[in-house]
């Protein structure tokens, strides 16, 4: 039977080999008990990786008042708790980028629609209607910059803009009717 608590005084005054020691005759309790709070042998590993990473600074913070296994069971059962908790946010982060991902995909898909229906409509308005929409709709340009660029009156694109919206607001209603 192993000396774990010589182990354990010569581990902390920086002995690998004992540390080792330690660590190889209790890593199946620490796996084990790791893989039956999960279920999957790779977070049992990550879990059991972690356990004797942490026993270097923790090893320190044994105070022989009990069993060495019974303070290691809880180093494990804790380490199992957190990576349990860890899963849960990551699960539940992920459901949510999935969610807005799908909300997302929804918004775009249906602002391609929108966008589509109305290149559509402007696409059967006459010409100066049409190359008013477009500079004015697709384009951002202000009323003044279109008024310069078809050499009309800015009050005319204003104008105009107010005649498209008649337009697109009968075609919409046709459209939901």
């Amino acid at each position: 039977m192993i000396d774990n608590l010589a182990l354990i005084h010569e581990a902390c005054r920086g002995d690998g080999v004992a540390f080792q020691k330690l660590l190889n005759s209790h890593y199946p309790m620490i796996y084990r008990v790791a893989y039956r709070f999960t279920g999957h042998q790779q977070d049992a590993e990550d879990i059991a990786q972690e356990v004797c990473l942490l026993l270097v600074d923790k090893l320190a913070t044994y105070q022989n008042k009990g069993s060495f296994t019974t303070w290691l069971y809880r180093i494990v059962v804790n380490q199992c708790r957190d990576a349990y908790k860890k899963r849960t946010i990551d699960r539940q982060r992920d459901k949510g980028y999935t969610e807005l991902n799908a909300l997302e995909a929804a918004d775009a898909q249906e602002q391609h629609k929108k966008i589509q229906w109305l290149y559509r409509t402007v696409a059967h308005l006459r010409s100066p209607l049409k190359e008013t929409a477009l500079l004015v709709l697709a384009e951002g340009l202000s009323h003044a910059e279109v008024g310069e660029i078809l050499k009309c009156k800015e009050s005319t694109i204003s104008w105009r803009m107010h005649e498209i919206r008649k337009i697109l607001t009968v075609a919409m209603e046709k459209e939901h009717a």
